[in-house]
């Protein structure tokens, strides 16, 4: 179903309605850090060339005539390496809050217009679980950043944390709409290991050059895809259990 629902998530990526619902999210988030970064920016990469001054490892690079030039710049060079990842980041974050709803009805309407919705989540209990994913990832990013001095982890870290992020993100506001509270939580009970996954390949379609763009609405589609249709899976199971007593 994993495999299936990336597919189908691309595919519905490809419709024009989608393609524009892309857009406006990655333009608030650009305009965001831009503007932040017009005004903190020499303050910020201050700050980190403070933080890291007498470190070993910055200490070493000043030892050595070529790595000396970088450890200069260390605190520009480290700001602009975040400032892609930021702004997918928060492009996510705006996804997930503002444009599921207009996801998981596109999706609902061409694939699956039988499935009923019986509103199991709602706008208090999106905004929960946001409040709840964006702490859990904080708290994340903080406990991990001894890791972030290791050089193999640097690549590894990043694709880890969005790809939870994503999990906990999107498979909440893909059921709300259609599923009962009941089913809601079963499902999330049930599928927490493929829906990390799912978030996990998502994840890293955001590290490839140029389809990061189209990461985190392909990301709502993909868990809408999985969500809807391990909910009809689900509904429709009872009714295929009896069909076997009958037999």
């Amino acid at each position: 179903m994993l495999a299936q629902s990336l597919i189908r998530g691309f595919i519905s990526l490809l419709h024009p309605r989608m393609l524009a619902l892309m857009l406006w999210p990655m333009l608030v988030a650009l305009a965001l850090w831009i503007g932040l970064a017009l005004a903190f920016w020499g303050r910020a990469v201050a700050a980190i060339d403070l933080l890291l001054r007498g470190t070993p490892v910055v200490e070493f690079m000043f030892a050595i005539a070529p790595l000396a030039v970088i450890a200069a710049q260390l605190g520009w060079i480290l700001l602009a390496l975040l400032f892609v990842p930021l702004v997918l980041l928060t492009t996510t974050v705006i996804v997930g809050l503002f444009a599921v709803p207009a996801i998981v009805a596109h999706v609902a309407e061409r694939d699956y217009p039988q499935l009923a919705r019986r509103q199991g989540g709602g706008v208090i209990g999106s905004a929960w679980n946001a409040l709840v994913a964006l702490l859990w990832f904080a708290l994340l990013v903080a406990l991990s950043l001894p890791l972030w001095a290791v050089p193999p982890l640097w690549p590894v870290l990043p694709f880890l944390l969005l790809g939870y992020l994503n999990y906990r993100m999107f498979a909440y506001d893909a059921l709300a709409e259609h599923a009962s509270a009941e089913e809601l939580k079963e499902i999330l009970r049930r599928d927490r290991a493929p829906l990390l996954l799912l978030g996990l390949a998502v994840a890293l379609a955001g590290h490839i050059p140029l389809a990061g763009l189209f990461a985190p609405v392909y990301g709502g589609l993909a868990f809408t895809h999985y969500a809807l249709a391990r909910l009809q899976a689900l509904r429709s199971a009872p009714i295929e259990g009896v069909a076997r007593r009958i037999e």
